[in-house]
């Protein structure tokens, strides 16, 4: 036996804003959600990407007779407290595999440095070492090889040693423990958390004729190390775990009332929006002749398409664009959006419509009859 309980409106796909999706930003749209719930969901996913995410950091960093940080080295502009600032800004990416089983351990990469006189003629007698000059060997990726580190101005040869460890959020130097640290080894504070931004943002959005749902908006802005789908999958997994222990306190199972019909009304509601054809809405005489010599002749073709592809259309601009999106919004209805809920796919779209348009006028007739 279960216990029954009304069942709520969730959200069946996650939808990145293709147009303003970059390798470190991206847009994610959920809806819709019971109203209250886009907090819940969106705090929760907002705090665990920014506080629980892993990836590599330099923990230490040992350069040949370098004895402590408080001093200058000859032949170099910065000191070492500065060099120490700069290699902290190291973005390294690496993503452990379940096969490897020292995954975590802290690993180190060695290299030596030489700046020859050619170097530093071919400088202008400056020769600035950057990420890539220390890290080569690809055992790692690293995600800023343009780092400037320091400012070799004599010819040199030193061994650099750099210790890199997986982990999270920002660890204070003193609390690394590195059981076998040689005795010139500097340990640095290290910041592991790849995450540098997540913003939330909740909104209205319409279920049939409701307008008080749910619609959750996640701006997440990473630093390179992972991207931000990345972001979004391994926070949800995360979040995940973490409820598995309250599940154990399963007293009674819960099951969640289908809504057949009103799915089907609410079908019908939006089959009869997406089969307009777009002369039909009022929109400007440029954007209908734009979206004719695009052949796009419904709503249901119109809102398939995402925003970017939009302006690739000939003589479509963004003030046609922004028009489009308003008279959309009044609707209920955005650009991108995913139809899979109604059966529309790309491939099977002016067909549905058709059938949709022909099964409504044989409605009508069947009333009008049975009034007349």
């Amino acid at each position: 036996m279960s216990v029954k309980y009304e069942n709520f409106e969730m959200p069946d796909s996650l939808v990145l804003e293709e147009e303003t999706a970059t390798s470190t930003f991206g847009r994610f749209i959920a809806e819709p959600f019971a109203r209250g719930l886009g907090h819940t969901v969106g705090n929760s996913m907002r705090r665990m990407m920014l506080s629980a995410l892993e990836s590599p950091a330099i923990i230490s960093v040992r350069i040949e007779g370098v004895p402590h940080e408080y001093m200058s080295i000859e032949g170099i502009f910065e000191d070492m407290i500065n060099i120490i600032l700069n290699f902290k800004g190291a973005l390294l990416r690496k993503l452990p595999l379940d096969d490897d089983q020292h995954s975590h351990e802290p690993f180190i990469i060695t290299s030596v440095l030489e700046v020859t006189r050619e170097d530093l003629d071919r400088n202008k007698g400056q020769y600035h070492v950057t990420l890539s000059d220390i890290i080569n060997d690809g055992s790692i990726e690293v995600i800023n090889p343009d780092l400037h580190l320091f400012t070799v101005s004599k010819p040199m040869k030193r061994e650099i040693e750099l210790r890199v460890a997986m982990g999270r959020g920002y660890v204070p130097s003193e609390r690394h423990i590195i059981p076998d640290k040689s005795h010139n080894e500097i340990l640095i504070d290290s910041s592991f958390s790849p995450v540098r931004l997540v913003n939330y943002y909740v909104e209205n959005t319409r279920v049939g004729q409701d307008t008080d749902f749910d619609r959750l908006i996640l701006e997440v802005t990473t630093d390179g190390r992972i991207t931000p789908s990345e972001a979004i999958g391994f926070a949800a997994q995360i979040c995940i775990k973490h409820f598995n222990v309250f599940n154990k306190i399963k007293v009674q199972d819960l099951s969640f009332d289908s809504y057949d019909v009103d799915i089907d009304a609410d079908q019908d509601e939006m089959l009869d929006k997406l089969s307009l054809r777009v002369n039909e809405i009022e929109l400007s005489v440029r954007s209908t002749n734009c979206l004719s010599g695009a052949n796009i002749d419904t709503i249901a073709e119109l809102v398939s398409i995402p925003e970017k592809r939009m302006l690739e259309f000939r003589n479509f601009g963004k003030k046609s664009l922004k028009e489009i999106k308003d008279k959309l919004e009044e609707m209920g209805l955005h650009l991108g959006m995913d139809l899979s809920r109604y059966g529309i796919t790309p491939d099977n779209i002016k067909e549905l419509i058709r059938q949709h348009n022909e099964e409504k006028k044989s409605r009508i007739k069947e009333l009008t009859k049975v009034e007349e």
